[in-house]
């Protein structure tokens, strides 16, 4: 794999808590996906400076030959780039605090992606995109955008509304993480070990078919498994576990989602959807999800950035490369090189799911090539995930819309369209607190 041409890289969101996980796991991956630049973006310069600052030890302890930049300049950033890898989070996790506060006010689960928490997030999130891709335009005009910033759902179906020939491609993590998990159920290596088909929306989809590389039917075990355990892994069950508590419920309650659909394998998120009573039941509405993240991670990784900076080294840094991040390589990689990986995508249906909207982005699995995604089609999916899709796909649009023509009515129904939202005065409620925490990140509201 020598000779391959080196990259120039972009993170929009330098100053994320992931950012280091994804810096190593570059280094990881340098001999199949070579780099001659990275570059960090963030408006928030204060936040970046830390993460930065040990990154670039990181580099030079590891691959000195790669130049590395910081910057809040959108030129300085954008300029010579052959792709930007984008996680921003406009608001930051304040906000994510409050999208999962006010919901639960009202009785209504409180969750980053999902509900009106994801759709708060996502009226935050779009102008952010867009602003990116604008720069990426602008300045670098053959390179491509890898976005996996949240909600990607709403993200990507405003991408494909108001950006529909710009070079960004939506991306999510949730299911290579299922699929870790499905691969350890089963006494594999690796997710690579089998392949998948999957149908659906982002955190909103379901695998129908497992099979490993000489033919064999990887469904009926797994199946077996996720009735009695959900996605909790034999280790987890003899060991315990080192991930929080609310994750392990999240893995845990699979067992419940599976048991409506047992003929495939589903999303874990479908939880929030499909049991919201039982979320809102279990959910502390003074310490959510946001509050753990504050209180573990972020303090975590932000202490260690500043202990590698002062003591010069990142020889004995605690911080990991995120292996559930390899994908991103996965992807920049066969778009650089052509080496046409298969990967489940956000993309636009045009017919993939041969019975269900055409112009709803969908996550299926997609051969990528150097032109980009070529989607596989699924077919025909049943009516009772065409019905849930189909809703759910209408909540996505008609806040992308909301946020396109600064419209209150349509907000209002998009909240209320929301399978976690009980009413339309509920809705209206949540819509109405909403909007007063979300002044200087949200279009005006007519």
């Amino acid at each position: 794999m020598t000779n391959l041409k080196a990259q120039s890289i972009l993170v929009a969101g330098g100053g994320s808590t992931f950012t280091p996980g994804i810096i190593m796991m570059l280094l990881d991956n340098l001999d199949s996906f070579p780099i001659r630049q990275i570059k960090f973006y963030d408006n928030d310069e204060e936040r970046q400076k830390i993460v930065a600052d040990a990154c670039e030890i990181m580099l030079k302890e590891n691959a000195p030959d790669i130049k590395f930049v910081a910057t809040t300049d959108p030129e300085i950033a954008f300029s010579d780039i052959d792709f930007v890898m984008a996680h921003i989070r406009v608001g930051k996790y304040a906000m994510r605090e409050k999208d999962e506060k006010i919901p639960l006010k009202y009785g209504v689960i409180g969750q980053e992606t999902c509900g009106p928490g994801g759709i708060a997030y996502g009226m935050r999130s779009i102008g952010g995109v867009l602003e990116l891709i604008d720069y990426m335009e602008q300045y670098s005009p053959d390179a491509w955008m890898l976005n996996y910033s949240n909600p990607a759902a709403i993200v990507a179906e405003a991408t494909r509304k108001l950006r529909p020939d710009s070079k960004i491609i939506n991306i999510c993590d949730m299911p290579v993480g299922i699929e870790y998990r499905m691969a350890e159920i089963l006494g594999l290596k690796t997710r690579k070990d089998f392949v998948a088909r999957y149908y659906g929306l982002n955190h909103f989809g379901w695998w129908t078919d497992i099979w490993d590389h000489e033919g064999n039917d990887l469904m009926p075990k797994i199946r077996e498994w996720v009735a009695e355990h959900g996605y909790v892994t034999p280790s987890e069950l003899e060991n315990g576990s080192e991930q929080e508590e609310s994750w392990m419920h999240t893995y845990a309650k699979a067992k419940d989602v599976y048991a409506l659909t047992p003929d495939v394998l589903p999303n874990t998120y479908l939880k929030y959807y499909l049991y919201s009573q039982d979320e809102v039941e279990i959910a502390n509405p003074d310490y959510t999800r946001a509050n753990e993240v504050m209180d573990g991670r972020e303090k975590q990784v932000f202490s260690e950035c500043v202990r590698i900076s002062k003591e010069n080294t990142a020889s004995m840094t605690n911080l990991e490369a995120d292996d559930h991040a390899s994908y991103i390589v996965d992807l920049a990689r066969a778009i650089a090189y052509n080496t046409r990986e298969r990967m489940l995508l956000i993309v636009e249906n045009k017919g993939a799911i041969n019975n269900f909207d055409s112009t709803a982005m969908v996550e299926i699995p997609c051969i990528i090539t150097s032109n980009g995604p070529e989607p596989l089609v699924m077919g025909e999916i049943p009516r009772f995930q065409k019905g849930l899709m189909e809703q759910q796909v209408a909540v996505e649009k008609l806040v992308v819309e909301a946020w396109a023509e600064g419209s209150y009515q349509k907000l209002w129904q998009a909240i209320t369209m929301s399978k976690t939202v009980p009413n339309a005065r509920v809705a209206q409620q949540i819509l109405d607190d909403l909007i007063e925490v979300n002044k200087e990140y949200w279009p005006e509201l007519n």
